[in-house]
């Protein structure tokens, strides 16, 4: 094989589903290029990954970890991202910013789903990966039986680089299908190159014609030499490995211990000759590769110390500190490693650095040009799971806003809204991932918060017309409140809202003061007799009196709001609850579970259909009452291996009536008494 000449310094983001290994692959990688002198242990809180006290506690990944290493001579930043789904926003947010993605997953063919979210997302933006498959040196591995797993949810094919060496149930190394060259494992350090074993030379020869054959598929020189039985240079195997790579028109794929260091030297030998420059990154994201200086932000930070970080991955010309870009002065310059900064003085094409300060910049920003062909940002993913937040202490609201805007900008896959009954509704992808959100409130803004379930927003309709008589009378010395309506109460079809009508003749009510009973019925409104908001109704002022010295707007809208109290509970009302439209998406093997969980919670599966674009997987359409929808996505991935999700939109309000809606007239009385 050829020298390679130098790169600029390359960006690798390790995914993969959670419990997969990818913190513990990065203490590998990182002991093996000499960036740390041992390797840590996840249960001991000794990685350089997994940094904050969030991941600690919950020891597992809530974001992103950076570092940085030198392997042979070249510079390598990478980025341990997220394996659970609630985290995944960050994920894609990091992915964006590499030259290449290594997917790590276990050797087990029940498991191989797990990345097929992943694979999708890098697939539709053509970014380079490779398969890296985990704990080779468990009992009971069954290598081949995990690749045809994987091949079932990767659209690109997956291309076997290397065959193990077994002795026992133990894999004691690899022969390199490239090379056919056999190595050993040597734990902390590089492997020993072996002859190839007898037993495995047949084994060798098929996987090899194999890998030739798939790459022969994008290369009609090679597929002419195979044809004539030729076999092809070595240099030009790698040379079509590399290619095909970078051009995501292949899946490499590699195994080995990440804990026990096996195939950790060989997976970066890889990384250094296939993963594409910086420049071919940047011309695949639509970055010319003229122009000034240019960085986009995948990330963002609020520290306690040193404020707001934006992480950035440099694409074009050189950044220093102090520099004036878009407007906005870099307020510090970092390079970055685990839950540590250093100062740095610039930042060239290739580095991933964090910008200090840049206050109007939000992720996904490109800083220093514009590029009009650049690629689009991935969007926020839909929030499935929500708190209702409070501050534990009076007059802390504000400060609460501010500080969970931060977490926001941080996380867009967060989001903040303000509830129909004046609650703070915090949004998310799961439980845990707005557990880690409160977290965060107490560690860096040092607020403490109460959570609970949002209140549903139900509301109430009328089945039949009433007419109904409201008078105001009070005499307290000097001018006393008059004010005397008659009102026509009826029902309108959903959707229709509320309706005032003025059907005033003679001039019995002033016409001063008929906008003044439109508003005590309109304030009536906001909550009926089962104390929720009345919708789908009109209201007709028919007739009335008046005085001509105690009339005033403020009797004539007392008067309305008594002729509302006295009329609604006549009109035979009844309790709506919202209902939404959900699609569920989920792989084929699961379609029975996902509609089961629907008939569970009082939905309509109106049908399901093939899943456009993802093969394998249906999408579940259903109605289902939001009330049912509190803890859906947490059974749902507990029943799907954590990868069925679902959209929702409201659709309709529908009518609710027995021990259901008793219930739900109950509490909220119990709630309207303890405010």
């Amino acid at each position: 094989m050829t020298a390679k000449s130098p790169s600029l310094p390359r960006a690798c983001a390790i995914v993969g589903p959670f419990a997969s290994g990818k913190t513990s692959l990065l203490e590998a990688m990182l002991l093996a290029c000499g960036a740390i002198g041992r390797q840590g242990k996840i249960k001991d809180g000794s990685t350089v990954g997994d940094a904050s006290p969030e991941a600690r506690a919950r020891f597992m990944s809530v974001e992103p970890n950076i570092a940085s290493a030198e392997y042979l001579g070249e510079r390598w930043s990478f980025i341990d991202c997220p394996g659970s789904v609630e985290f995944q926003q960050d994920s894609y947010n990091a992915l964006m910013a590499v030259d290449a993605a290594l997917v790590v997953c276990e050797p087990d063919p029940a498991r191989a789903v797990m990345v097929a979210p992943v694979l999708k997302f890098l697939d539709e933006r053509k970014i380079p990966h490779i398969l890296f498959i985990n704990k080779i040196d468990a009992a009971g591995t069954r290598l081949r039986e995990t690749l045809e797993a994987l091949q079932a949810v990767s659209d690109r094919p997956l291309i076997m680089r290397e065959i193990p060496i077994r002795e026992g149930d133990s894999v004691t190394g690899y022969i390199d299908l490239v090379s056919e060259r056999a190595y050993k494992y040597r734990p902390g350090q590089t492997s020993q190159m072996i002859k190839i074993p007898e037993a495995l030379k047949t084994e060798e020869a098929k996987a090899r014609q194999e890998l030739l054959e798939h790459l022969a598929d994008f290369d009609d020189h090679l597929m002419e030499e195979l044809l004539e039985d030729i076999q092809p240079p070595t240099d030009e195997v790698y040379q079509d490995l590399g290619k095909d790579l970078t051009d995501d028109l292949i899946v490499p794929v590699f195994f080995g211990s990440a804990e026990n260091d096996g195939g950790i030297h060989r997976l970066l030998k890889a990384l250094r000759h296939d993963v594409p420059d910086p420049t071919i990154s940047a011309r695949r994201l639509g970055i010319a590769a003229e122009g000034g200086p240019l960085a986009q932000v995948f990330k963002t930070v609020h520290a306690a110390h040193t404020g707001k970080m934006s992480f950035v991955r440099v694409w074009r010309g050189e950044f220093a500190d102090n520099q004036v870009v878009d407007g906005s002065r870099i307020g510090g310059l970092y390079a970055l490693t685990g839950g540590t900064s250093t100062k740095t003085a610039k930042a060239g094409p290739g580095d991933l650095v964090a910008f200090g300060r840049l206050d109007p910049v939000a992720t996904g920003a490109v800083l220093g040009s514009e590029e009009p062909g650049l690629a689009p940002w991935p969007e926020p993913l839909k929030p499935l799971f929500a708190f209702a937040v409070a501050a534990e202490k009076k007059g802390d609201d504000v400060k609460l806003t501010g500080a969970l805007a931060k977490l926001s900008e941080e996380d867009p896959s967060l989001s903040l809204e303000h509830g129909e009954f004046g609650e703070l509704v915090l949004r998310g992808q799961g439980e845990i991932h707005l557990q880690v959100a409160i977290d965060r409130l107490k560690s860096r803004f040092n607020m403490q918060v109460n959570t609970r379930k949002p209140t549903v927003p139900y509301k109430e309709t009328i089945r039949k017309p009433v007419s109904v008589h409201g008078r105001h009378k009070k005499q307290s010395g000097g001018h006393g409140q008059f004010g005397d309506v008659h009102l026509e109460i009826a029902p309108l079809p959903r959707g229709q809202g509320f309706h005032f009508v003025d059907k005033i003749v003679g001039g019995v009510v002033p016409r001063q003061y008929i906008p003044s009973v439109e508003h005590g019925v309109a304030e009536f409104l906001h909550q009926g007799p089962f104390g929720f908001p009345v919708v789908d109704l009109s209201v007709a002022l028919t007739s009335g009196s008046f005085h001509a010295v105690d009339s005033s707007d403020m009797a004539f809208k007392t008067a309305a709001r008594i002729a509302m109290t006295e009329g609604m509970p006549q009109c035979d009302p009844v309790l709506l609850e919202p209902i939404l439209l959900v699609e569920i998406s989920v792989p084929n093997d699961f379609t029975a579970k996902a509609q089961r969980i629907v008939s569970g919670r009082r939905g309509q599966i109106l049908g399901f259909d093939a899943k456009d674009g993802w093969q394998g997987w249906d999408t579940v359409a259903a109605y289902l009452p939001q009330a049912e929808m509190d803890d859906l996505i947490v059974e749902l991935r507990s029943l799907t291996m954590g990868v069925g999700t679902f959209s929702w939109n409201f659709d309709h309000l529908q009518e609710l009536v027995g021990r259901v809606a008793d219930k739900v007239v109950e509490l909220r009385k119990e709630a309207l008494a303890n405010n």
